[in-house]
C-alpha cells in the first residue's frame, strides 16, 4: 500500500515578545486619548530600566519582579492608570488616588496634563520599585 503524502503543515508564527505584544495593542487600540497614552507608556518605560512590559488584564501592564501597574483603556475620558502592587499605599502623593487598602488610581486629562505630572510620576515610579522589588 503507497505511503500517503502528509498535509504540509503550516509554518508557526513567531511568537511577539512583550514588547512586541504591547505595540501591537497599541497599533490597534482605538482611543480619544491615543497619543497621550503612548506619552504616559514612554514616560513609565524610561524610569527605570527594571520595568518592563507586557498585556495582561488585556491592557498593557508593567512589572518588575511583580506586577506595578496597569492601564485602563476602558475609560475615555481620560488616561487611567491603576498602581495594584500593596506597596503603594506607602508612598504619599497627591497624585495617587483613592483611599483602598491595597491600590492607587492616577489620571491624567491631556497632554499639558501628562506634562504637568511627569516628574512627579517618576518620583513615585522609582520609589514604587524600591518598595515592590
Amino acid at each position: 500500500m503507497p505511503k500517503e503524502d502528509k498535509p504540509a503543515s503550516k509554518p508557526r508564527a513567531k511568537k511577539l515578545t512583550d514588547t512586541e505584544q504591547v505595540a501591537e495593542f497599541m497599533s490597534k487600540l482605538e482611543h480619544p486619548l491615543k497619543v497621550e497614552i503612548e506619552a504616559v507608556r514612554q514616560i513609565i518605560l524610561n524610569a527605570d530600566p527594571k520595568i518592563s512590559e507586557r498585556i495582561k488584564w488585556n491592557a498593557p501592564s508593567y512589572y518588575t519582579t511583580a506586577d506595578l501597574l496597569t492601564f485602563n483603556p476602558r475609560s475615555q475620558k481620560n488616561v487611567h492608570l491603576v498602581f495594584h502592587h500593596v506597596t503603594i499605599v506607602q508612598i504619599k502623593s497627591a497624585l495617587l488616588e483613592g483611599d483602598y487598602k491595597d491600590r492607587r488610581m492616577v489620571y491624567f486629562t491631556d497632554m499639558q496634563d501628562i506634562e504637568n505630572k511627569k516628574t512627579e510620576l517618576e518620583r513615585i515610579l522609582n520609589e514604587y520599585v524600591q518598595l515592590a522589588g
